[in-house]
Formats: C-alpha cells, structure tokens, sequence
C-alpha cells in the first residue's frame, strides 16, 4: 500500500488526486492532508480518507476543525505545521500542490525525510531548483512530475538516452484570450480572464494561462527538471490541449504524449510510475476530434514569456523575483487593483529595476522573494 500526504489537498490538483485515491482505496493510505482556509473542505476530506494529520493556514482555524475530524487525527497549522506534516509522517510520496513559493520549504522538509515528491508546485523549481534538485539527488529521492506538460516529456523520455535528445516542445492552450489581439485585451475582466476553454484550475494558474506567465514558469520548471539549455526548450500554441507536449531527437524523430485534458492522468502517473493504471478519465478519440491546430509563439503577444526566459537565462535570482513579481500583480489583478495588462507591466518593472544577486540558499531566495514582492506591490 502507498502512503500519500497532500500539501494542498483543498485545491485543484488537491481535490483530483483524492478523486484518484478514491478509486482504489485499497491501494492507497492517505497520511496528511494540508490546505489553506477552506476548513469545510478539509473536515469532508478528512472524515472521507481517515489522514493521521491535517494541516490549516491558522491556528484558529486549526481550533476550529478539531472536533469536527476523526478521532485521534493530529490538528497542525501554519507554516511550521506545513513542514511538519510534509516530513514527519509515514508517507512514502509528497504530492506538493499548493501554489506559489510557499511551497519551497515543506518540499525541501520532505526530501530531507527521503520522501518522493509528486511536484504540482512549478515555482518550488522557479525559485530553488539548483537547490531541490540537488538535494534530492542526494537524498535519492525522486521529483516526479505532475503538470501535464512535464509529465508528457517524463513520459517520452522513458528509454531513451537524454543525449540524443535535440529539444522539447512544451504546448500551450493560449488561455481563456487566445482568439484576443492585445488591443482586445484593455478592460477585461477577472470573471473573463478566469473562463479557460479547456482545464478545470485554480484562479491564479487560470490568469497565469491567459498571460503565458504559466508557460514561462514551466520552461524554467523543464530546464531545472530534464537538465536541457533554454534554448533546447520550445513553446508552441495547441489549442485543444490533446498532445500535451513532445520530445525532437536528433535524427528529428518525434515522440509526443496525447491523451484528454484531464490532470487526474497525470496525477496517477506520478503516484503509480512505472506502473500505469485505469484512470477514470475518458478516452480520446482522434477520429472524433478529425483535426489538431498549432500556432507558432509570439513573444509580442506574450511578453510574460518573454520574460521568463529571459530571467531563466540570467539566472542567480532572476527567476525569483520573476514569480514573486508575478505572483503579487496576479493578486492584484484578481483583487481588481490593476488591469491585465498591467500584470506585465508590473512584472517588467520589476525586473528591471533588479539587480543580479546569487541566491545559494533558502534565506537568500526568502530575502530576493520579499523585495520582489514589496516592488510589485508600490508598481
């Protein structure tokens, strides 16, 4: 039986996975469930898949959950609970799916328990992966990945040598504006930017699809997670999201991964791999969709791209302040505080008003990550 924890169980990939779990009970145990304040949520969840602990953003909140879980079930919160909850159980396997940098430090907890780590969380990577890789590395743990993009590469990789790889092609939906020209972009608004045509996510990763950020954050998830340049690693619009994305050798063979837009495939590769299992996910069908589109990236379109491959080529702490800068105009956006648009502005702002420093460890990438916030926040 595989022990699972989730550090984000309330959210998208939270809730899918338990939807996984739940279909075969009896191959799975769940250790820790971890969410942020959505404490009705977690008390179903809890009642439902019997954790030995949970974990809330507050004690308050902690307090108030309590006599509404099973008997026995440990009450932590907060950060501190966050770390503990990652690391000091029996789980065998961290599903990390909170979103953001909050997520660094209960993932670098759980690799130093020797826990595998089912990585949903792209800017843990973004932020710190010269550091998460190494150590897990050295903890011989394994990163599995869960977006469907990295999870289509993992998929093509298997038996094949990384150096007869010539580049990968991460795909793109476009979001919920891919049919808008910028000059159709001035005033929408937050209901629009979060209506995605084809995935079923969390607000901040729905803005960060119809801005591209999220795109930009997976490139630097990929350079850190298949060890490949940036200049190996392509974007590509592919509006019906059915080939998830594909490996180039260098005798320009091609290997692609196709399936349904639906993470719970995804999800269950990363718990079962090698072994796959049944999904309870629909099949695809090519003779019924009849045609696939493609479009070629346009940087001008897309400038949050742009910027993230530019941080990701000047590394030290660029890619820091690119997600923290991104993470604090999305939440300005989604509070109504600025327009779509000025979510790239705010991000270029930022980083130009950067200056390089080395990041070799966590406080240094905290200190980068509070300054670009703060930055974000007077734009």
């Amino acid at each position: 039986m595989k022990k699972i924890t989730i550090l984000g169980s309330t959210g998208s990939v939270g809730t899918q996975t338990l939807d996984i779990l739940s279909h075969e009970p009896d191959r799975y145990q769940v250790e820790g469930l971890a969410a942020g304040n959505n404490l009705q949520l977690l008390i179903e969840q809890a009642n439902q898949f019997k954790p030995k602990s949970v974990c809330l953003s507050t004690k308050a909140l902690a307090e108030e959950a309590a006599p509404h879980l099973p008997q026995g079930t440990k009450v932590l919160y907060g950060n501190e609970g966050l770390i503990e909850i990652a690391a000091d159980n029996e789980a065998d396997t961290v599903v990390t799916a909170i979103v953001g940098s909050r997520g660094l430090q209960a993932t670098l907890a759980a690799i130093d328990a020797g826990k595998h780590i089912g990585l949903a969380n792209k800017e843990t990577l973004v932020t710190a992966g010269h550091i998460v890789m190494q150590r897990a590395f050295d903890k011989g743990v394994s990163i599995l990945p869960i977006d469907s993009e990295h999870s289509a590469i993992f998929q093509c990789l298997n038996g094949e040598r990384r150096s007869d790889v010539n580049r990968i092609t991460l795909t793109a939906s476009g979001g919920s504006f891919r049919d808008r020209t910028r000059a159709e972009l001035e005033g929408v608004t937050v209901a629009e930017a979060l209506n995605h045509p084809n995935w079923s996510m969390g607000a901040k990763i729905t803005i960060d699809s119809a801005t591209m950020a999220n795109k930009g954050l997976e490139v630097i998830e990929a350079h850190w997670l298949f060890g490949l340049p940036y200049n190996q690693i392509d974007v590509l619009i592919h509006p019906e999201s059915i080939i998830h994305s594909y490996v180039e050798f260098v005798d320009h063979s091609i290997i692609a991964q196709l399936g349904m837009p639906d993470m719970r495939v995804p999800i269950q590769y990363a718990l079962t791999y090698p072994e796959r299992r049944p999904t309870p996910t629909e099949r695809l069908q090519l003779a019924k969709l009849s045609t696939l589109h493609f479009r070629e990236m346009d940087f001008d379109r897309y400038p949050c791209l742009r910027f993230a491959y530019e941080s990701g080529q000047a590394g030290q702490s660029a890619p820091t302040v690119y997600n923290a800068a991104n993470e604090t105009a999305v939440a300005r956006f989604l509070a109504s505080e600025i327009t779509f648009l000025e979510i790239e502005s705010v991000i270029e702002t930022v980083l130009n008003k950067h200056q390089l420093v080395d990041v070799p460890d966590v406080e240094a990438i905290a200190e980068v990550d509070a300054w670009a916030r703060r930055e974000a926040a007077s734009v």
